[in-house]
């Protein structure tokens, strides 16, 4: 008789629902999947970012250090889970995801809370006041990936559903590229993301987007 191991265990649910689309967003931007051992890791700067995955997946992970390739310290979970780690392989993630990720199976209905995850995993939005136009308050929504595949498929969806085309930019220096949205895309994008106040996100970002936002209704006021 062949004997059998222990049959794995499920400590995540896998039911789609907001937190899980924003958790799985974090992995496909900060996280990494083993090629052989089942363990799945989020690293991030911040642990905010690591609680609200804790909190997402509904299981109290211990946070731990380590060193990037500049030497620098960041803070980390990781776990290893067959059923969780067969689970994100099915709808897309793979080991070397930034070389090899493409289209991700993520229910429509939750979209934007995966692409808020992705926002706040490797996203930035940044505003200023451009000096060749009097009173003239820019700001620009990004997306990241070194997938062409991935950043051209998180394209294609958010045009389908909010109209905004954006662009893809590749700044030289590294092989990352960007998805880029300026104002009134930005604008349509951001609304869809934050359909909530109390939806899971990253604080620091969020209070940007809102410092920013504040000062363009301001401006749209003042000129009405």
């Amino acid at each position: 008789m062949v004997k059998r191991g222990p049959k794995p265990k499920k400590i995540i649910d896998t039911t789609w629902r907001p937190n899980l689309a924003y958790a799985i967003g974090l992995l496909a931007t900060d996280g990494c999947l083993a090629n052989d051992n089942l363990l799945i890791d989020l690293t991030s700067k911040d642990r905010e970012q690591l609680e609200n995955f804790s909190r997402c997946l509904g299981v109290k992970f211990n946070v731990g250090t380590k060193e990037n390739g500049d030497g620098q310290k960041c803070l980390r979970v990781q776990f290893k889970n067959r059923i969780f780690y067969d689970f994100l392989l099915s709808i897309g993630l793979t080991p070397k995801k930034s070389l090899t990720m493409g289209q991700l199976a993520v229910p429509e209905k939750y979209f934007f809370d995966f692409l808020r995850g992705c926002f706040d995993g490797d996203g930035c939005f940044y505003s200023y006041w451009d000096p060749r136009w009097k009173s003239s308050h820019m700001f620009y929504l990004e997306f990241v990936s070194a997938s062409k595949k991935h950043i051209t498929w998180l394209q294609r969806e958010i045009e389908v559903k909010t109209n905004a085309h954006g662009h893809i930019t590749n700044n030289g220096r590294n092989s990352t590229l960007q998805l880029k949205y300026a104002k009134r895309e930005a604008l349509a994008i951001i609304k869809k993301m934050y359909y909530n106040p109390k939806v899971v996100s990253l604080s620091r970002k969020k209070i940007k987007i809102k410092k920013a936002l504040k000062i363009e209704d301001k401006q749209q006021k003042k000129y009405r």
